[in-house]
């Protein structure tokens, strides 16, 4: 059985044998042939073909893809191996006489290879360009789309596409083969018609693959911009709807040292109106990144880094983020937001962020609304001015907050700017065992007009907060409730203290103040004229209730007769406090709660002064009971 299986393999190799040799010699006779008529080519090839033919061809070529008219000045060099190749040097590209002698660029070395047997037949065609030092200059018009060229193939392939199910589509006579693009150490201008601004992109270094007009392009460029390397890596299927400003698939992803941003979905260049896909944006040094573009925003420095991951996509009259992670500093949100853009309106965000934990202070740093007073004119052009011509209605929540040495829980705000004024309030938070309610409000007059803050705290502990804060001197240390309204005529980023105007409201229950010994305040008053109240810190006011209103201006807090309630005396104060350098003039007095107990604990006046937190105590004699009082 083996033997006849052995049998019927070598009846089918026999006949392959015989015809795999002579299969050899004639493939070996084939590629032999073709090797000698690749080498014949291009030995003959210098004799065949002039440089000047070849010349032509390629500013022919030059002309019909711009629409522009090519002139080139330098010599054109030729090479044949290994592959046949032209180099061509001062090149001028412009818009012909007749029709306003526009310059579209120069490029000072320009190499492509060619077809050799289209050469032979009288024909030229290139491909696989290398474009050394180009210096280009394209307009951006009103509508957002670039002007690419005067009338040449490349502007008719772009106003000729169309979008048929699903795909791009192109006539075969405005097709036509390119190839790769290289560009080397290039310059570009876009000149923007309707912002009348010029971006100079310099040192471009580009690698551009777009095999024909109807196919795909894939490209990565790199340009310095503000001495800035930006990296822009492109791709599309669809890359001339792309150029035509209509939607188009396309990838986009931005890199650098200050920004890095990534696009993917259909969008298009001059409108958002079709806008679908996924974003991705994160800035490592947000103040570095405003240095470099030459705009800064007061209070900015707090806000170190910034990124967003979101789902996008049009949605009526704007655009809806959907899936949106967004982290500022340390904290990080989820949420939705909105973008709205309508006719004759300015525009407007909204939506919901919810954070785990945040901080507020780098939050609103983020919404700062334009640049100090004093450079108002450079607003027009700047971030300030962009951001004042945007209203936001931003809900936010947070399970802990923390406001410069403050901490908040269960934190429910808002943010919003309309009509010239910008609000933010926090309506409900958890705040040292308590409840705490702000508003911050810049108002009118081109938001340099002043602002002011409304602030509400209920039942907190406000001795866990003299500790936090690391407070000095005999405080009240109880359970209490604050109202603070302060208002300024200036800008808030440049209000001081001096500057500020308003009101405070404080009020206890029980508690105790370190510090302050009653007895020991009644005996330095009846034996010196005066002293350190360090002299009567031996033991602690105990008191019941508290109640104090002061009134804030010129950098001072005018005291109203505060009254600390204790259980057998009461102490009263009023008077200013000059906060700005800690300095007291006070007046005060020290008396029995219940009148009955007056002869006990007679009535104490005296005066404090000198600066806290040891300021001097002077008792103040009583009318007609010293030989002092006349």
């Amino acid at each position: 059985m083996s033997t006849s299986r052995h049998r019927r393999w070598r009846r089918k190799i026999g006949p392959v044998s015989r015809w795999l040799p002579a299969f050899a010699r004639l493939s070996t006779v084939f590629l032999l042939i073709t090797l000698a008529l690749f080498v014949a080519l291009r030995v003959a090839a210098p004799y065949l073909i002039s440089t000047g033919f070849v010349r032509s061809g390629i500013e022919d070529a030059l002309s019909k893809w711009t629409g522009y008219h090519a002139e080139i000045k330098g010599s054109p060099v030729l090479e044949f191996w290994p592959t046949p190749r032209i180099t061509l040097n001062q090149i001028t590209i412009r818009q012909p006489r007749e029709s306003g002698d526009k310059l579209l660029g120069s490029i000072e070395s320009l190499s492509a290879d060619f077809s050799l047997i289209d050469a032979l037949r009288g024909r030229t065609s290139f491909h696989e360009f290398h474009l050394v030092r180009p210096n280009l200059a394209l307009t951006r018009d009103e509508k957002g789309l670039i002007d690419w060229s005067y009338a040449g193939l490349l502007a008719r392939a772009i106003s000729g596409v169309r979008y048929e199910n699903g795909a791009e589509v192109l006539d075969p006579d405005l097709d036509a083969e390119i190839g790769a693009v290289t560009v080397e150490d290039g310059t570009l201008v876009v000149t923007d018609v309707k912002t009348a601004k010029a971006y100079h992109f310099g040192s471009v270094t580009a690698d551009i693959a777009w095999p024909r007009l109807s196919g795909a392009i894939s490209a990565v460029v790199i340009a310095r911009i503000n001495g800035e390397d930006l990296k822009v890596d492109f791709a599309s299927r669809q890359p001339l709807l792309a150029f035509a400003g209509r939607n188009a698939e396309a990838r986009t992803s931005l890199t650098s040292n200050l920004l890095t941003a990534h696009f993917q979905g259909i969008a298009s260049i001059a409108s958002l109106s079709a806008l679908s896909g996924n974003i991705t944006a994160s800035i490592p040094d947000v103040p570095a990144l405003l240095t470099w573009s030459g705009k800064s925003i007061p209070g900015i420095a707090t806000l170190k880094s910034a990124s967003l991951e979101s789902d996008i996509m049009s949605s009526g009259n704007g655009l809806r983020f959907n899936n949106l992670s967004l982290s500022l500093n340390e904290a990080s949100a989820t949420g939705v937001m909105d973008l709205f853009t309508q006719p004759g309106k300015r525009p407007k965000i909204g939506g919901t962020l919810a954070f785990d934990q945040m901080n507020l202070k780098p939050f609103l740093d983020a919404f700062a609304l334009r640049l100090a007073a004093g450079e108002a004119e450079e607003i027009s052009a700047g971030i300030g001015g962009s951001l004042q011509a945007l209203d936001v209605d931003v809900r936010l929540s947070a399970r802990r907050a923390q406001m410069g040495l403050f901490e908040l829980s269960d934190v429910g705000a808002s943010m919003i700017v309309a009509g010239g004024e910008a609000k933010f309030d926090i309506g409900d938070s958890q705040f040292e065992g308590g409840e705490m309610t702000a508003h911050l409000e810049a108002t009118q007059r081109d938001f340099d007009g002043g602002g002011k803050l409304q602030l509400s705290i209920r039942n907190a502990d406000f001795a866990a907060l003299a500790e936090r804060l690391a407070l000095k001197g005999p405080l009240p240390l109880a359970t209490g409730s604050l109202d603070l309204d302060l208002q300024s005529p200036k800008a808030i980023w440049t209000t001081g203290l001096a500057d500020v105007t308003g009101k405070l409201h404080f009020w206890t229950g029980e508690g105790t103040i370190p510090g302050i010994d009653a007895a020991a305040l009644r005996t330095q008053a009846a034996d010196k004229p005066f002293f350190p109240l360090s002299a009567a810190a031996g033991g602690a006011f105990a008191f019941n209730q508290l109640n104090l209103q002061a009134d804030f201006a010129n950098g001072t807090a005018e005291m109203h007769d505060a009254h600390i309630t204790g259980a057998t005396q009461t102490l009263t104060l009023s008077g200013v406090i000059t906060y700005q350098s800690n300095g007291l003039a006070l007046s005060g007095s020290l008396e029995a709660t219940d009148p009955a107990k007056a002869a006990e604990l007679p009535l104490l006046p005296f005066f404090i002064g000198g600066s806290w937190p040891n300021p001097v105590i002077s008792p103040v004699p009583l009318f007609g009971n010293t030989p002092h009082a006349q």
